[in-house]
């Protein structure tokens, strides 16, 4: 037993050892702590990626006037750049550890799933084609007055782009059938093209086969039939003003001629299956597969495809898919090391300082991805990139996966659906320009009325209606 001073000294003697050890431990586990120390020069990769992508995007489409200006910057050279730069970053660590800290923040189930399903989903959009989608418009057309027909190129876009999740695809199939719409009853080709653009975002924002729809959901750790009920509430009232807004601007136009061309409903099958099975909640790659085995069933009975031709096809669609899967690589590698800097702490630091509470929390990650949307002008990178942070804040401000999913994917249809540079927009405008006609995203821009509509129904489900459960 030690007398009292004895015990002052054993004391001093316990708590020098545990100072040593604990010294020992930060030496040995230098990484556990710098990940926790908040470090905004760990932002610099995404800065870089910015700057050059943003930057260049800019000169070739503006200064250069280059047509899809930024759509010919190659976006993996640009990550490529990034990931360079945060290699270099941090000395303390050796190129090595550095490998194998990207190759860690790859190894993610969530990752392979995410990769697996764009290349899935690449199959079965090659499989089905473009028929099928223009089967369904001029279905509508041919039965709905003319009156009507903006409505009808709103609905069918909605549609179309839900069935085939890909916006830029609709408006490719679309703005063709809006253009002769436009020409042929008198309605102002800029709405035609506009209910056509805002439509596609529609579908772009609630598909189960979308990208964003997959990279949102996949990155925030949540089933797509969740994320897809959170989301319809949002989506379908902006949807309803929308069709409404067009409705009453239709009654006031006057407006002859009809649409009228060959159609085949049976080809819109493969489209409803993967629909009504994500809606159920079949899972994914199960629904995916029902649409690809219905689909070139029936593109082969019908003679429109010959076997050889389907798997060309089929491989055509899966090739669509490359640049989104390494981007989203690329994104995983280069956030890997920026969490090790400790730049996503910094980031948080910084967001939880201007949005305070769970609803400034759900703000501030919207805005998160809007403004990585703006600076790519790709919502599903923007998604992507936005993933690893907006997680952390989910878990952070007490947000639901499925609820951090809805919001990364909405925010960023309502900021892709009106930047003059997205590719939806440049799409439209060059359709448009092929057939013999001119047009500008600001003449486009005031008859986007479903991005705005869906900002306005999103802030108001996050400040005015009460979800307990979010």
């Amino acid at each position: 037993m030690c007398s009292s001073i004895q015990s002052v000294h054993c004391i001093h003697a316990y708590y020098d050892i545990y100072v040593w050890i604990n010294r020992f431990d930060y030496r040995f586990n230098e990484r556990k702590y710098r990940v926790k120390k908040k470090n905004f020069a760990g932002l610099l990769p995404v800065l870089v990626f910015l700057v050059l992508y943003l930057g260049l995007g800019i000169i070739f489409e503006y200064v250069l006037k280059i047509p899809m200006g930024f759509y010919n910057i190659p976006i993996i050279v640009a990550f490529l750049v990034g990931i360079l730069v945060a290699c270099i970053q941090n000395r303390e660590l050796t190129f090595d550890e550095k490998l194998q800290i990207m190759a860690n923040g790859l190894a993610d189930k969530n990752i392979i799933t995410m990769l697996l399903i764009f290349l899935t989903a690449g199959v079965f959009v090659g499989v089905v084609g473009r028929s099928s989608a223009e089967s369904v418009a001029y279905c509508m057309l041919e039965i709905i007055p003319p009156k009507f027909a903006v409505a009808v190129l709103f609905i069918v876009s909605c549609f179309i782009s839900t069935a085939m999740g890909t916006s830029v695809g609709t408006i490719s199939l679309i703005t063709p059938i809006a253009v002769s719409v436009a020409d042929a009853s008198g309605f102002s080709m800029p709405l035609c093209v506009a209910s056509v653009i805002g439509g596609a975002m529609f579908g772009d924002n609630l598909s189960f086969i979308s990208d964003t729809t997959i990279a949102a959901c996949n990155g925030q750790g949540c089933a797509m039939k969740d994320k897809f009920k959170e989301n319809f509430w949002i989506a379908f009232p902006a949807a309803l003003v929308t069709f409404v807004i067009i409705i009453f601007l239709s009654l006031r136009a006057d407006v002859s001629g009809i649409i009228i061309h060959d159609y085949n409903l049976i080809q819109v099958i493969p489209y409803v299956l993967v629909l009504v099975g994500g809606i159920i909640g079949f899972n994914v790659f199960v629904v995916l597969i029902m649409g690809i085995v219905s689909g070139a069933v029936i593109m082969l009975a019908m003679g429109q495809v010959t076997p050889m031709g389907l798997i060309t096809q089929m491989g055509s669609g899966v090739s669509g898919m490359f640049e989104t899967c390494m981007v989203a690589i690329l994104v995983s590698a280069m956030c890997a090391l920026i969490r090790e800097y400790g730049g996503f702490d910094a980031l948080l630091y910084a967001i939880k300082k201007i949005f305070k509470g769970k609803k400034g929390g759900q703000l501030g990650m919207g805005l998160l991805v809007g403004t990585m949307d703006i600076a790519t002008a790709n919502n599903t990178v923007a998604i992507v990139m936005a993933n690893p942070i907006a997680k952390e804040m989910a878990e952070s401000y007490g947000i639901t996966p499925r609820k951090a999913a809805s919001l990364l994917d909405t925010f960023s249809c309502v900021f892709q659906g009106i930047i003059p540079y997205g590719a939806q927009m440049l799409v439209a405008i060059s359709t448009v320009s092929e057939l013999g006609y001119g047009i500008s995203a600001f003449q486009i821009l005031p008859n986007l009325f479903y991005p705005g509509m869906l900002l306005i129904s999103s802030l108001i489900w996050i400040y005015l209606i009460p979800n307990k459960n979010s």
